[in-house]
């Protein structure tokens, strides 16, 4: 079989996914093996994967794929999430935009209906788009967050939460979403600094009956438009400017509306004018001087953030909007003051970036969070769940886990799981299942009532009140508890998650998972970091600055995608997504395709003869690296470095492999290459695509498959991991001194223009001729030198090198030039110098010497030995010539 120039992946790819679905590889059932479980996080339904779900679902696989070869049973469950808010929005804004239709014409029933076929067509579009990342989902098992059974087992939590009372019904002050008309908790609000303005304006003062005293006092507010909702001018009782006032009354701008003045000690006499204008129904900490001073509540805004009537000016005007017309306004009446810049933090809608979320006093659904969240935290304080990387985010995680509020749970959507609470015409509820429970609870308080009387919730639930449980729900864990999934792959093994979702999901899942099993539903959590691009920035869909991921792996192929993503991904560090890292992807691809042509170029040229291919000094030295980098990466995985295996790997076969092993074995022109040796090399390459077939698996398999005949049932994803042997440090060291020397030998015939067919003398000066027994004969090739002597002398008329402790001279009938010979070792050799001044003052440090551990002072130690000695080996070279 005649292979192509380079390596051609579309076709490699399709093939090989669709083999690895045949077989059923991907599959998983409860066996006697020891499960390795990873659930994937959900990806919302509304549109396609961007890079962030890239980085994410390939080290999800290669975690699994390694699992799998290391002799676990591996399930890795995909799915996706309904994503109330913002697929209503979608679902909403595509009605509108291609049917001409509102969502307030449609029944609930009809606009779920729609709400579903956008889940289809979009969750159909995620799963082609993980399947062509290469990703081993068991397909079987595609879970939604709205699927029968995952919504029943929605509401049976709901339920049996609000009967242990830790979900209740009341009004607070809660997060608005203006645009999607909803309510939304403290942590799906997030937080930017804005420059905005403060605006002075004027209240004048009036007396008990309402004569006016001709008096006024200024406020500052950034948010003119709520004056209209004012209940009161507070100032500290003890700001002397004021308390002449105890008593008085203001008059609301605009509105003549008469309020109090008030004393309370929450105003800080020293921030801007000491008084302040209070808004309960807009503002959290006004809602709480509201509640102590017992203030009329003046809710000025409706729920898509216009005016309302209780404003009684700029009715219907949107927020913004109102703001500009009241400024004016309020000039007019010669009220405002001054206007000032002023930086501001803002609460936006993550959920809808682009709007500005409002306080509002509304009747919700919340859960109690104090209680459930100490287990929670103790979980990870313990160590029973473990986070990586720990440094970075196990402070993070505390500090909200022990500063947790309330959750507000309830949504004003209607996709998603209906709040499953029944009220009677007189505002009466009960929570049950169905119409039917909650006429038999009415019955059991004494209330007659049937099922027609009754209403359900409007409402629905927060689209995490629904992922919170999906680690155990993926396996019908709460709808069918005890069965035989649930009781075998959980608690799962590994979440890998963004650590911007550590509050919404990784800590409400361990409450979930401690509260309906008793156990934590994951034993480690690795958090990615977040893509960003080359400058720095987030990615996002405004910026344009995104790739597709589909044309990505049209242009470079999945594995060279996987590669650039995963080779500059330390785990939670964030990262500077190029192109680039693709394009070397694709190089490296490239580069292990031509390795595999020059070895198939071998295969005919096999000689049987009696030699051990271990006699071969390239063959003993390369497997002791292939042991070494074997048991780096398994450490390295073991600490969740998945990116630091990945750069091991990588150099292990672009340089170990295909740049000395195969240049050190490759035969001469036309001459044949013994057979042993090449079954060695062909066991080699085998094993290095093992090593990295987790995390590029199509090229791995492909080049597995071509490098010998293979039975139909043998797949490079299912070949299991053997135990590495040990390493020979002697052999490593040796084939070090090789490379080192090759390389030092070659950069110095180059500069000396002698060319590359031109054969030289080498002569090595040095007290270790047994470290050169082993490579002599390989260095000879690989520098073309016809002989190599060992002498005790400088031999004069060569150039000179110093290489370790040992002084090289390379003969040569080319003329030399010795003035660049000496400035090349002068540079060396203050470089030496000064590198010797260095270790010798660290040394010299006797709080170091005394504090740092043995091994480290031993290390200084050695550094001063060898610099003396390459130093020592200059200056003689340097008399030579």
């Amino acid at each position: 079989m005649e292979l192509s120039k380079n390596y051609l992946p579309a076709t490699v790819e399709e093939k090989w996914y669709q083999h690895w679905m045949d077989k059923g590889y991907f599959r998983s059932k409860p066996d006697g093996r020891q499960p390795f479980t990873v659930v994937i996080p959900p990806p919302n339904v509304t549109g396609v994967l961007h890079l962030g779900h890239t980085l994410n679902e390939t080290v999800q696989d290669i975690l699994v794929r390694r699992a799998r070869m290391s002799g676990y049973n591996a399930c890795w469950v995909p799915g996706s999430d309904h994503a109330s808010i913002a697929t209503e929005a979608k679902v909403v804004d595509m009605l509108k935009r291609e049917k001409g239709i509102e969502k307030s014409q449609l029944s609930r029933e009809e606009f779920l209906k729609y709400a579903f076929e956008w889940k289809d067509k979009y969750g159909g579009i995620i799963y082609h788009q993980i399947k062509k990342l290469g990703c081993s989902c068991d397909w079987d098992r595609v879970t939604f967050t709205m699927d029968d059974h995952y919504y029943k087992a929605v509401i049976r939590v709901f339920i049996d939460l609000y009967k242990k009372g830790v979900i209740y019904r009341g009004a607070r002050m809660i997060n608005w979403d203006p645009k999607a008309k909803t309510a939304l908790s403290d942590e799906e609000v997030e937080y930017k600094d804005i420059q905005g303005k403060l605006y002075h304006v004027k209240y004048p003062v009036t007396d008990a009956a309402g004569t006016p005293t001709g008096e006024f006092i200024t406020i500052a507010t950034q948010r003119p438009e709520t004056i209209m909702g004012d209940t009161a001018i507070c100032v500290h009782p003890e700001d002397e400017r004021y308390t002449h006032l105890k008593g008085f009354y203001v008059t609301v701008p605009l509105v003549n509306r008469r309020i109090p003045v008030i004393f309370d000690t929450y105003v800080d006499k020293e921030f801007g004018t000491g008084a302040l204008k209070v808004t309960p129904a807009h503002d959290i900490n006004d809602y709480n001087l509201g509640l102590k001073h017992n203030l009329e509540i003046v809710d000025t805004l409706n729920d898509d953030g216009t005016l309302s009537e209780a404003a009684v000016v700029f009715v219907g005007e949107d927020r913004f909007a109102a703001r500009k017309k009241v400024v004016v306004a309020l000039e007019e009446a010669g009220q405002l003051v001054k206007e000032q810049e002023y930086t501001t933090r803002l609460g936006y809608s993550q959920r809808n970036p682009d709007t500005v979320v409002e306080p509002r006093i509304s009747t919700q659904w919340f859960v109690k969070m104090a209680e459930m969240a100490k287990p929670a935290l103790d979980a990870v304080v313990n160590g029973d769940v473990r986070i990586h990387p720990g440094d970075r985010f196990l402070a993070t995680y505390k500090y909200w886990m022990e500063n947790v509020k309330d959750w507000c749970i309830s949504r004003q959507l209607w996709w998603g799981q209906r709040i499953p609470a029944w009220y009677t015409s007189d505002g009466s509820f009960e929570v049950a299942a169905t119409a039917e429970e909650a006429v038999q609870q009415f019955a059991a308080r004494g209330i007659q009532v049937s099922a027609a009387d009754l209403t359900q919730d409007e409402d629905c639930l927060d689209t995490w009140f629904s992922s919170w449980l999906w680690p155990m729900e993926v396996f019908n864990g709460i709808s069918n508890p005890g069965n035989e999934d649930i009781n075998y792959y959980y608690p799962t093994s590994v979440l890998v998650t963004g650590q911007d979702i550590i509050f919404f999901w990784v800590a409400r899942m361990i409450m979930a998972g401690l509260e309906y099993k008793q156990t934590k539903p994951f034993s480690d959590v690795y958090f990615t970091g977040m893509v960003r691009d080359k400058q720095g920035r987030k990615m996002s869909k405004q910026l344009g600055n995104s790739p597709d991921l589909l044309e990505l792996i049209h242009e470079f192929g999945a594995d060279a995608v996987r590669f650039g993503i995963m080779i500059s991904s330390p785990a939670g560090n964030d990262l500077l997504y190029d192109n680039a890292s693709c394009e070397q992807g694709r190089n490296f691809n490239n580069k292990m395709w031509n390795a595999l042509k020059l070895i198939k170029m071998w295969e005919q040229r096999q000689e049987v003869d009696n030699t051990d291919a271990n006699g071969h000094f390239a063959v003993k030295w390369f497997e002791s690296r292939l042991n070494q980098v074997q048991q780096e990466v398994a450490a390295l995985h073991q600490d969740f470095r998945l990116s630091e295996g990945l750069k091991a790997l990588y150099s292990l076969i672009w340089d170990d492999f295909c740049s000395w092993y195969l240049e050190w074995i490759k035969p001469g022109f036309e001459q044949p290459i013994s057979a042993a040796v090449y079954r060695k090399t062909i066991y080699f390459f085998e094993q290095l695509m093992q090593l990295l077939h987790p995390y590029m698996p199509f090229i791995t398999e492909e080049i597995y498959q071509l490098l010998d005949n293979r039975a139909a049932d043998d797949s490079l994803m299912m070949k299991q991991f053997t135990t590495p042997a040990q390493p020979v440090h002697s052999v490593l060291v040796e084939g070090a001194l090789a490379k080192e020397v090759i390389t030092s030998i070659r950069d110095a015939r180059n500069k000396n223009q002698i060319k590359p067919k031109d054969q030289v003398v080498l002569h090595i000066e040095t007290k270790h001729q047994h470290a050169f027994a082993q490579i002599e004969n390989i260095l000879a090739k690989q520098v073309n030198a016809k002989t190599i002597n060992f002498v005790q002398e400088p031999v004069p008329g060569c150039i000179n090198l110093v290489i370790q402790k040992d002084k090289f001279y390379i003969e040569t009938e080319t003329a030399l030039d010795t003035s660049a010979q000496k400035a090349t070792l002068l540079k060396d050799l203050d470089y030496l110098k000064g590198f010797l001044v260095s270790v010798e003052k660290k040394l010299s440090n006797e709080r170091f010497v005394q504090n740092a551990k043995p091994e480290a002072v031993e290390a200084e130690r050695r550094k001063k030995s060898d610099a003396e000695a390459k130093i020592a080996a200059i200056e003689e070279s340097l008399k030579s010539l």
